[in-house]
């Protein structure tokens, strides 16, 4: 009942909380190794590089106050606001650029060429400009620095200069047209009796003219006393010790994280765009249904030999034991492997060795090999001497498949299971369809047995899809490195709209096998036909085996290095109470 609610949990909701999806995702770009340590390769390579190739230098920073031309420079007031905007853009204009060259003597057309290395920069609320010279030699960074100071000063002086001289010529001028106009005055106040009223006007125009010419001179004084200084120094640029910049061991630590950066950000595209799941918890997410066991990498059976040994053994036991006790499973006690896409390799070892596994928990396990076009299983296990499953039919349907033939397995320790083979027919779909087939997959039904279905893979044939409304329980198994999510999300639709249910996944990572199995379906293609002929004339008598035990010789195919001849029971030699003498 608790396996029940677990597996529920990914068909209802994600199943997974978002710290785990983030730890999942972090896990899958560890894949990606080799990206990663490209990427911190790149970085580091370009890190060192910039701290080789490029030579070291050097910063000399001076800064001025900026000030307008004022009347008293003690009183800390201006004639007007500073605009720092406008001054920062003088200080690094053509201008200031040629007179800096002026300083340092060296020609005017190299203007541009000085200016290219400096940086004017004003900080926030502050009347401060910053004159920050970059060069190879620290000599050079602070003499150029103080030399674009002086020139933007004295530019600045300059300027304000000119501008004080031109009022003042302007006031001057204004000065002399009174002082004509007072000697004008002059001659009209001599001309003029005295007390009469042509005099008494001579005398006040004098005097305005006289008042006018005294303002002006006051005029002229005040703007010849302003402070016509653009400001002053209150950092000069000193000759810097150290080199600027980070060095080779700084831009080679940079370099490394930058090229982490760069290596997860090129690992995780990869992860967006690789249409392949890498984890258990895509495969889950994908089929919405849970993870049953995970094979391990290193114990596939060996070639030829389908039972397995030792923890792979366990791991099989495992997810029996999984399905055994799962609600969905427990009530119809049918089983359905399948693959996705590719041979039918892994899911025939996965069978077999469930089979065993439900032999060992004492139940009546029958294993069908519903793989009517490239049939196997017969050349592979062993067979169980001396015992009869006790509910074999009689043999039917003479010629198709199921032709009520059962073969017992020995299991080793696990114990004995039942395996109805497959057998090429001319119509597989409605060989699996048809009521014999029916009625065999109705043996789950009995009390105490469980019948584990082999069938192709699902997006390779619809021999699994004709089987899911009968057998219900679907268990996929699937290599998460080869395996599409697309190619789950199709299983996924296919069964459920089947009728069908997915009990969960197993997974591995034991590769396709694809060569084999892509041999096998050309030799069925091109025997289909005639296969069911050859079985008939080709039938060889049954030979006595020491224990007057009756074995007939079947063909051999080349499965592995250890494939063995089984002794099939053929269904002509048996009657309905058992074998004829």
């Amino acid at each position: 009942m608790r396996e029940a609610t677990t597996r529920e949990e990914p068909r209802g909701g994600p199943g997974h909380d978002e710290p785990d999806l983030l730890r999942d995702q972090f896990r899958q770009l560890l894949r990606y190794r080799l990206l990663i340590a490209a990427g911190v390769l790149l970085g580091t390579l370009g890190g060192g590089y910039l701290g080789v190739a490029t030579s070291d230098t050097y910063i000399a920073t001076s800064e001025i106050v900026v000030r307008a031309p004022a009347s008293d420079p003690f009183d800390g007031t201006s004639l007007d606001r500073v605009a720092m905007g406008s001054e920062r853009r003088t200080a690094v204009s053509d201008t200031v650029a040629q007179l800096a060259a002026t300083e340092l003597g060296r020609p005017e057309d190299e203007a541009d060429d000085l200016k290219e290395d400096l940086q004017v920069t004003n900080p926030p609320n502050t009347e401060v400009l910053r004159f920050s010279y970059t060069a190879t030699e620290p000599e050079t960074a602070a003499g150029r620095a103080n030399a674009f100071v002086r020139a933007y000063l004295g530019n600045r002086q300059a300027a304000a200069q000119d501008l004080v001289d031109s009022m003042a010529g302007a006031l001057q001028e204004q000065r002399t047209a009174q002082e004509e106009r007072l000697e004008e005055t002059e001659e009209q106040i001599s001309g003029a009796l005295d007390g009469t009223r042509a005099q008494e006007e001579a005398l006040a125009s004098r005097a305005a003219v006289v008042a006018r010419i005294g303002e002006i001179d006051a005029r002229v004084s005040e703007l010849r006393s302003l402070d016509t200084s653009g400001g002053r120094v209150i950092t000069r640029a000193a000759v810097p010790d150290s080199p600027s910049g980070p060095g080779l061991v700084m831009l080679l630590v940079l370099g490394t994280a930058v090229g982490v950066g760069i290596g997860l950000l090129a690992a995780w595209i990869r992860l967006v765009f690789d249409p392949r799941v890498r984890s258990a918890g895509d495969v889950a997410r994908e089929l919405r249904a849970p993870v049953l066991g995970v094979l391990p990498r290193t114990d596939r059976p060996a070639p030829g030999q389908l039972l397995a040994e030792g923890r792979l053994a366990e791991e099989y036991r495992s997810v029996a034991f999984r399905l055994a006790y799962d609600e969905a499973f427990a009530g119809r006690r049918r089983l359905l492997v399948v693959a996705p896409r590719g041979t039918i390799e892994t899911p025939l070892v996965t069978s077999v060795n469930l089979s065993a596994a439900f032999a060992e928990m004492g139940m009546d396990a029958l294993l069908i090999e519903a793989d009517l076009r490239t049939p196997s299983l017969t050349d592979q296990l062993r067979h169980a001497d001396g015992v009869r499953p006790g509910w074999v039919s009689t043999p039917g349907n003479d010629g198709g498949w199921p032709a009520g033939l059962r073969v017992p397995i020995d299991a080793g320790e696990s114990g004995v299971f039942d395996l109805v083979p497959g057998r090429r027919v001319r119509n597989v779909p409605r060989a699996l369809t048809s009521p014999p087939a029916s009625h065999l997959i109705g043996h789950a039904d009995t009390r105490g047995a469980v019948v584990t279905v082999l069938a192709p893979a699902v997006l390779s044939y619809a021999d699994a899809i004709a089987l899911v409304d009968r057998v219900d329980g679907v268990l996929v198994v699937c290599d998460p490195h080869e395996v599409r999510r697309d190619d789950l999300a199709r299983v996924r639709e296919l069964v459920v709209g089947a009728g069908g249910a997915l009990l969960g996944a197993v997974l591995h990572s034991w590769g396709s096998g694809s060569d084999r199995q892509e041999d096998a379906e050309d030799d069925f293609h091109d025997d289909e036909l005639e296969a069911e002929p050859r079985a008939r004339a080709g039938r060889v008598p049954p030979r006595q085996r020491p224990g007057g035990e009756s074995r007939v010789p079947v063909p051999h195919r080349d499965i592995g290095s250890e494939t063995m001849g089984l002794r099939i029971l053929d269904p002509d030699d048996f009657d309905g109470r058992g074998p004829r003498a």
